[in-house]
């Protein structure tokens, strides 16, 4: 899993490549609550265009910096977001409790024309 990060206006942007799972769930978590730690004014985009799988671990990054941002008056928002991954935060209900954009609407020249 490979994380790049940037800072944009008010918004911390994290690219992840690389499947969110037990294995980089770890890490995971620790970056980004270093760059939460580092940039306290800041809400946090996550660009999941490069993640095509992702399990309860991730799932459970994903939820808890959710929750750390939300006691802080902070937002956390999931974009880039494959079909397949997409299902998952569906079922998990993480899509009702912070924005989730497609991938798609990320990458519109790969939309299928109506």
């Amino acid at each position: 899993m490979t994380i790049v990060h940037t800072v944009q206006g008010q918004t911390i942007r994290v690219a992840i490549k690389g499947d969110l799972d037990l294995k980089t769930a770890d890490p995971l978590r620790d970056a980004l609550d270093k760059l939460i730690d580092r940039y306290r004014e800041k809400n946090l985009t996550v660009d999941l265009s490069d993640v095509d799988f992702v399990d309860s671990s991730g799932l459970g990054v994903i939820l808890g910096r959710y929750r750390r941002l939300a006691a802080q008056s902070r937002t956390i928002a999931l974009v880039g977001v494959k079909p397949s991954v997409k299902a998952v935060l569906e079922l998990a209900g993480i899509d009702s409790i912070m924005p989730v954009s497609d991938w798609t609407r990320s990458h519109p020249e790969t939309a299928t024309p109506n």
